[in-house]
């Protein structure tokens, strides 16, 4: 019995599994969105949580905890430049599970797993992008065409 044994085995001794979750969380960080299985996101979540628990404290000790967890620095940096200040207002529910159907392979029930807010930055970049790419091409009209007096 598990009594009061939190956390999620996912069929792997502890080593395999720790290296599974920590490269998870370090993918979710720096991509904000990764799609896996339910088990592995529902394992992740509390982790991925936690980090950013850590990017809101901002402090020289948090920033070794978290260099501790991920894998690579850029994805501490972002953890603490962007995220961190992202999440500042918010209490908590960082992460979101959407169910995807299953795998054509295995049929291994997948999901995806992503930082809440995400799409709103993206669609915002991307909005910008063909804003710029609209002035650009205004731009190159009126230089490059016969000029009206």
């Amino acid at each position: 019995m598990r009594h009061k044994r939190s956390g999620y085995k996912l069929k792997r001794d502890a080593g395999a599994r720790n290296s599974l979750l920590k490269g998870l969380v370090t993918s979710v960080i720096e991509e904000e969105r990764v799609v896996t299985t339910v088990p592995k996101a529902k394992a992740i979540k509390p982790l991925v949580d936690k980090m950013i628990t850590l990017g809101k404290r901002d402090t020289l000790h948090a920033r070794r905890q978290a260099a501790a967890f991920l894998e690579t620095p850029a994805s501490v940096k972002k953890l603490f430049d962007k995220l961190g200040t992202r999440f500042g207002q918010r209490n908590g529910g960082y992460t979101r599970i959407v169910r995807l159907g299953n795998r054509k392979g295995d049929g291994a029930e997948q999901a995806m797993i992503e930082l809440v807010g995400s799409e709103l930055v993206k669609r915002a970049a991307e909005r910008a992008k063909r804003k710029e790419e609209r002035l650009n091409a205004i731009r190159q009209g009126t230089e490059d065409g016969p000029a009206e007096e």
